[in-house]
């Protein structure tokens, strides 16, 4: 495996599951290629299965190929900039050649394009309605790729959605995709993390509002509660020192102090992370270890130890001994942006907060460091932590 994938993806080379979905889709290409429909490959898998590593195997395949004309789109600003830097390392690939995807569609359409194969990694990040804000003005964003290509290769996962404007679920693709044909290629097996089954059941289990119980003790991962988040921060300069690509992230909520937005709790004050038009990414730069990270500059990005801050908006039902999610208390407004053609439950609302939370705690490779905004959560995961019980 190339050195820069190593580097982006942190494994040294693919596992035999990969590389039998590999030779699968590789067949379902080439296949579509010959067919008279545009066809969808569909990559669905958890945070950490391997999705993009993936991914990246078949674009270095066909898009260093001049027989075939390509294009990979990412609707993530930061992976983005990731991918554009992959291809400056791998021989006979063009960063031109990958964009964002209202870039490739306005400019596809415009100039009478079309291409063999699209890749889409993080394709629930797709607009399935309209946004001119975002010179958008289709109504989704699949179905216009799948008119400019003859195959299609999308990553989803479900439980990243975290946005009403990107929303997808499994009855919505199936809708879009409608009679073209189509296979799912299923990854079900964790990479990103050392963590066991059980590991990361427990964070599952976190954010789905079920009893809490201790953190499971059956793998090198490293997990460690904190009762405050100046000491979190601590512990993950030093991590970040000895191994590196250590960052502290926090979900939404924490209340603006003397005009700060900051991400303040107890000794801990740091601001958030911010868009930066340089090609490094957040997750590699170095000032950003006195940033605090979000979903929107580590989604798709691994790291070796996360620092995580549950914000305000999570709280704790004594009764139930659950984790509770409260939208109310969640400040970032735009995951509530409505809908013409749907309407959002709270327990929808409460889904997308979830999934943010549960995508941010398996960044680290190695390791979680957790505190919470919330006293009584922050106590009682403490006291699990301390007694087992």
């Amino acid at each position: 495996m190339n050195k820069i994938l190593q580097e982006q993806f942190f494994v040294k080379d693919l596992s035999a599951d990969q590389k039998t979905v590999i030779t699968n889709i590789n067949a379902y290409i080439q296949q579509g290629l010959t067919g008279k429909q545009s066809s969808v490959a569909i990559i669905e898998g958890a945070a950490g299965t391997g999705k993009s590593v993936v991914l990246m195997e078949l674009v270095r395949k066909y898009m260093t190929d001049k027989r075939y004309k390509t294009s990979l789109v990412v609707n993530h600003p930061e992976l983005y900039k990731a991918y554009r830097d992959l291809a400056e390392s791998i021989p006979n690939m063009h960063a031109k050649e990958i964009r964002r995807p209202t870039s490739l569609i306005n400019y596809a359409q415009k100039n009478h394009q079309t291409y063999d194969i699209i890749f889409v990694d993080e394709a629930h990040l797709l607009y399935s309605k309209s946004e001119p804000y975002a010179h958008y003005r289709g109504q989704n964003q699949l179905t216009d790729l799948m008119a400019l290509a003859k195959v299609v290769v999308v990553v989803y996962d479900f439980d990243q959605v975290f946005q009403s404007k990107m929303y997808w679920d499994k009855a919505l693709l199936t809708k879009t995709i409608g009679n073209h044909p189509h296979q799912l290629f299923s990854m079900n097996f964790q990479y990103r993390m050392v963590a066991s089954d059980e590991q990361v059941a427990w964070m599952d289990d976190l954010t789905a509002e079920k009893p809490l119980r201790p953190f499971p003790d059956n793998s090198d991962f490293q997990f460690k509660m904190y009762e405050t988040a100046g000491a979190l921060f601590e512990d993950i300069k030093k991590r970040n020192k000895e191994v590196g690509m250590s960052r502290v992230v926090a979900t939404s909520g924490f209340p603006r102090i003397d005009g700060r937005h900051n991400v303040e709790m107890d000794s801990f004050s740091l601001p958030w992370d911010e868009w930066d038009p340089q090609r490094t990414h957040w997750a590699k730069r170095e000032g950003s270890i006195t940033q605090v990270g979000t979903i929107y500059t580590l989604q798709g990005f691994d790291l070796n130890y996360v620092g995580m801050i549950i914000g305000p908006s999570f709280g704790y039902d004594p009764a139930t001994d659950t984790m509770t999610i409260i939208p109310e208390k969640y400040s970032h407004k735009e995951i509530f942006k409505k809908r013409k053609d749907r309407t959002f439950s709270r327990d929808e609302y409460k889904a997308f907060i979830a999934n943010v939370l549960n995508v941010l705690m398996k960044r680290g490779k190695y390791g979680l460091y957790l505190t919470a905004y919330d006293d009584a959560l922050r106590h009682r995961l403490l006291e699990l932590a301390r007694t087992g019980k």
